[in-house]
């Protein structure tokens, strides 16, 4: 007879277990609720509440099964729950509506058990106020529902007379509830823990995004800023027909280049490389462009206005940035090239007479290494039908998926078969070159072309 007792006072519990997992889901979904968690505390959300974890107490009462007059039941897990999650006021309010109705059918445990719903919610509310008005977690809330049921057994046994009789229905129905109602807590604590987790990841991620938006726009301004320092449209230069091209690998970029009016109707053309890429780079090439073309417009030689530079942004280059630098002085009435290769990649220089382009050679080292590094300038002269290539190593440097450079022998062969075209198509098509080389790997490295062709 026990055993039959004992197994279908098992089976009601667990019947019972499953409808409050699904009244936990419903019941930490509403917006009531979700505001608690939020710490938005409302007379109506606290009534909303209190409403239904009362509810879910009075089910609590109806589903359980009867033993000498007492109820094996989850009665006091609404209040539990309200109090935990929801405060005092939440707790305290479903345990009075539990213990009412618990009250109002009688029997030999009517007393503790209406005494001890009441204050499972009182309980639970003032944990809630010790916690920092925060939920405890799974492990605390489990641990407060065995202690609690421990104690309505004690409540029982304290205010039920006969003592043997109020010994027995403890005896019965101890064991069972506590499992019961520390099943039902455990429950609760998990989805409640799983929501609160859910939010704070939400949160976390809405941070990001909203961080991750503000990078982009303000990389976007970057972009623009940086692409305003490159020039709008190159300048009518007698004697020169020019095209220039700059693809940064990301949003900013360190490669640049430039065509400054000089003195005595000469034209400085410039290419350079920062080391690395991004905003970092980005921002030294600013300054490099700014320090370079401040000097290129003082009267002086090309080899003076580069080593004056070199000492400047070698002096601010505390991050250990670098700029590999060419720099050309082009005389249009003499039809001569100057240049300073500081580091650069040999520009190549087509002759109108065919064969093998001529690299124009470095002549010092790269800027902001040495404040007092010296320049060699090396001086050209151009016939009519002459074609000089300016690039940066994201032109050679550029690989496909088998890891192959695009390498020099391949720039040279592309714009070999293009001579005869203007600068603007030169530029295109080794662009096009380049990218069809590539293929899907992304462009690791910033690509600046600069074409000019003597008329």
């Amino acid at each position: 007879m026990a055993f039959s007792i004992i197994g279908d006072m098992f089976l009601v519990l667990l019947q019972m277990i499953c409808v409050v997992m699904v009244v936990a889901y419903l019941i930490t979904r509403t917006a009531s609720f979700t505001r608690v968690l939020d710490g938005l505390v409302t007379w109506k959300s606290q009534a909303v509440l209190t409403l239904l974890f009362g509810a879910l107490s009075i089910y609590g009462t109806e589903s359980g099964i009867t033993i000498l007059g007492a109820t094996a039941n989850v009665r006091d897990l609404g209040p539990m729950v309200g109090g935990l999650a929801c405060g005092p006021v939440v707790g305290l309010g479903a345990g009075l509506i539990g213990a009412a109705y618990r009250f109002s059918l009688g029997g030999f445990t009517a007393v503790p058990c209406a005494t001890a719903t009441i204050l499972a919610g009182l309980f639970g509310g003032l944990i809630f106020l010790a916690a920092g008005r925060r939920f405890i977690g799974m492990h605390g809330a489990v641990l407060f529902a065995v202690g609690m049921e421990a104690f309505h057994m004690g409540l029982t046994l304290l205010l039920c007379q006969p003592f043997e009789e109020a010994l027995e229905v403890v005896e019965d129905v101890a064991f069972p509830m506590i499992i019961a109602n520390a099943v039902g807590v455990f429950l609760f604590a998990f989805i409640i823990g799983n929501l609160i987790a859910e939010r704070q990841t939400k949160a976390e991620r809405d941070t990001y995004l909203s961080e991750l938006e503000r990078k982009k726009a303000e990389l976007r301004i970057a972009h623009d800023i940086q692409m305003s320092f490159l020039p709008d449209r190159l300048p009518e230069v007698p004697g020169f027909e020019l095209a220039a091209l700059s693809l940064p690998a990301k949003e900013v970029g360190g490669d640049f280049y430039d065509a400054i009016p000089l003195p005595g109707g000469r034209t400085a053309f410039v290419i350079a490389d920062v080391s690395g890429k991004g905003v970092p780079a980005a921002l030294f090439m600013a300054l490099s462009r700014t320090v370079l073309r401040a000097n290129a417009l003082v009267p002086r030689s090309a080899r003076d206005a580069v080593r004056e530079a070199n000492s400047l942004i070698a002096e601010d280059a505390k991050s250990g940035m670098f700029v590999t630098l060419f720099y050309a002085a082009a005389d249009p009435a003499k039809k001569t090239l100057t240049y300073v290769n500081a580091g650069h990649n040999p520009p190549l220089l087509f002759r109108s007479g065919g064969g093998r382009p001529v690299g124009l050679k470095g002549t010092g080292i790269i800027l902001g290494v040495m404040p007092e590094a010296e320049y060699g300038e090396k001086t050209i002269n151009l016939q009519s039908g002459d074609l000089v290539l300016l690039y940066t190593d994201g032109v050679t440097e550029a690989i496909n998926p088998g890891e192959e450079q695009f390498g020099e022998e391949r720039l040279i062969e592309t714009v070999t078969d293009c001579l005869d075209q203007p600068p603007t198509e030169i530029v295109d098509r080794v662009r096009d070159a380049v990218a069809r080389f590539s293929g899907d790997e992304p462009q690791f490295d910033d690509l600046t072309i600069m074409v000019l062709r003597v008329v």
